[in-house]
């Protein structure tokens, strides 16, 4: 019998019309979803009436889900990989189980689609043909590190591209803005029905949600440059 694939299927990180035919095909055809939590992705298949079953895998899924997964590729069975929103794989579960998979000699095709940080290079209006992302910032312990890093990044002229949350974005707004007040464009509620790209120094755009709080919220994508 011969093994089955993995496909890593992009969904809509906010507006379903972003879905591609492929993305729903696949996710029709395939034995298995794998999803971070079932409960998101069963609305997504219900919209699209895909009645493909679902099994849960996340970042902190113990190795033996991972045995379980693989196990199942090696039945023969086709099993489709989501995440919440977006691309699995770019700051989402998926890069350890795509490892173990390819380590079994097991074939992995992309379906590609929505991601957030596509997204933001395509309306950043500068040269993004070479950047650094570092995906969310940590809480706490490497913080002050991670902005270090991104003065770093600027300084050599090199765009960072990072993610935020709601409950940080003024926090690191306040990081960038003591970066000798670096410049920043922020996408947030991104292809959702209050998306909203906010553009200029950090101290100008931390100034403006600081005097719009009810603005904060969903998460953000940020890009920092000189």
């Amino acid at each position: 019998m011969n093994d089955g694939i993995l496909y890593i299927v992009a969904t809509p990180i906010g507006n379903l019309g972003d879905m591609t035919f492929r993305a729903v095909e696949t996710l029709r055809a395939a034995d298995l979803v794998a999803c971070e939590d079932t409960r998101v992705t069963k609305r997504l298949l219900s919209h699209y009436e895909v009645g493909t079953p679902t099994i849960s895998y996340f970042q902190h899924s113990k190795l033996s889900k991972v045995d379980k997964i693989i196990e199942e590729l090696g039945s023969g069975k086709n099993i489709a990989l989501v995440t919440d929103a977006g691309t699995p794989g770019i700051s989402d579960p998926g890069e350890k189980l795509v490892e173990e998979v390819i380590k079994n000699g097991i074939k992995v095709v992309p379906i590609p689609g929505a991601s957030a940080l596509g997204a933001m290079i395509s309306v950043a209006g500068i040269d993004m043909q070479k950047f650094l992302f570092l995906a969310f910032p940590p809480h706490k312990k490497g913080r002050e590190t991670f902005f270090r890093k991104i003065e770093e990044m600027t300084e050599s002229e090199l765009p960072v591209i990072f993610y935020e949350s709601p409950h940080r974005i003024i926090k690191s707004l306040k990081s960038l803005k003591s970066l000798k007040d670096l410049n920043v464009i922020v996408g947030r509620e991104m292809t959702k029905m209050f998306e909203e790209i906010v553009r200029g120094t950090a101290g100008e755009v931390l100034e403006y949600f600081e005097r719009h709080p009810e603005k904060v919220k969903g998460e953000f994508a940020i890009i920092a440059f000189k």
